[in-house]
């Protein structure tokens, strides 16, 4: 789906964009989600999105068929090959109960960009709170591309061109029988991404490799390769790099999933509802194969 080009001075007459942190993230005001929206304002968001990377919304109270709406509005819907709503399949929900002692006390609970395991990972999602908990229960997002920019220089050079191994097996302990779990492996083989790519829409260099689907770098002995990824993934560990946004009910993250990585905080006990539509990618570039 192609929509205009729009330039950011001009979405900001549309309406009002608050930067929430130098690297990172603004707050949108002065529009209804609940609304279909033109895509001269379509556009303006989606200009919005690649400057500030993640855009957050308050006081959004839509329904699930809103979300959808919204959400394919900027392209096609992925479906998780583990968890959707039998009604609404484009819908991930993301509910705390069903997540304890797994990605340790609840979802998501790792620094991660989303579905890096497939071929084509997502290009964006939007992710809605139901429910959310009195206190706690943050998510905080980072900045791709500035965690490569600051990078030693031997270190871009040495990592740009090499390439990852990335795989969904973090999934395979929500799945209750072997015939599920041998199904995801088959349908999702380990696929390989560059290790530093090349943002599809504005030709910045990012780092994309994550903690929760990435395996090992391709090309390095294992141990070399686990050095090396927990340099990158501290990178996105920088407080510098981040911002850090506090759910209400209704409240929205709009996330460039290219630029970004996210991390939901496991420091709260009372219930945490979140669901998500999620947006298709194209295949990851990498600098090697743009020369």
């Amino acid at each position: 789906m192609t929509l205009p080009v729009i330039e950011l001075k001009e979405a900001e007459s549309l309406f009002d964009i608050r930067p929430l942190q130098p690297s990172l993230g603004a707050e949108i005001s002065g529009i209804d989600l609940a609304e279909p929206l033109d895509d001269h304002r379509l556009g303006a968001l989606q200009a919005a999105l690649l400057h500030y990377r993640v855009l957050f919304f308050r006081d959004q109270d839509i329904t699930r068929e809103q979300q959808i709406a919204f959400g394919a509005a900027f392209g096609e819907l992925e479906v998780h090959p583990v968890f959707s709503l039998p009604d609404y399949p484009q819908i991930l929900p993301l509910i705390s109960r069903d997540f304890v002692g797994k990605y340790r006390a609840t979802p998501d609970s790792n620094w991660h960009a989303d579905t890096t395991f497939r071929p084509e990972p997502s290009a964006a999602s939007i992710l809605r709170a139901r429910v959310s908990p009195s206190l706690g229960g943050d998510t905080v997002f980072a900045n791709a591309v500035a965690a490569y920019e600051s990078l030693p220089e031997a270190v871009r050079e040495r990592i740009d061109g090499l390439t990852a191994i990335h795989d969904p097996s973090i999934f395979i302990q929500f799945l209750d029988s072997e015939e599920k779990k041998d199904a995801l492996r088959s349908q999702y083989p380990e696929v390989e991404h560059p290790v530093v790519r090349i943002h599809p829409e504005t030709g910045e260099k990012l780092l994309y490799v994550n903690s929760v689907f990435t395996r090992r770098i391709k090309g390095l002995e294992q141990q070399e390769s686990n050095r090396l990824l927990a340099l990158l993934f501290n990178q996105f560990k920088r407080p510098e790099f981040q911002v850090r946004w506090s759910w209400r009910p209704h409240s929205i993250a709009f996330w460039d999933n290219r630029a970004t990585q996210h991390y939901a905080v496991p420091d709260y006990n009372e219930p945490r509802h979140m669901e998500r539509v999620t947006i298709v990618g194209d295949r990851p570039i990498g600098p090697s194969r743009t020369r």
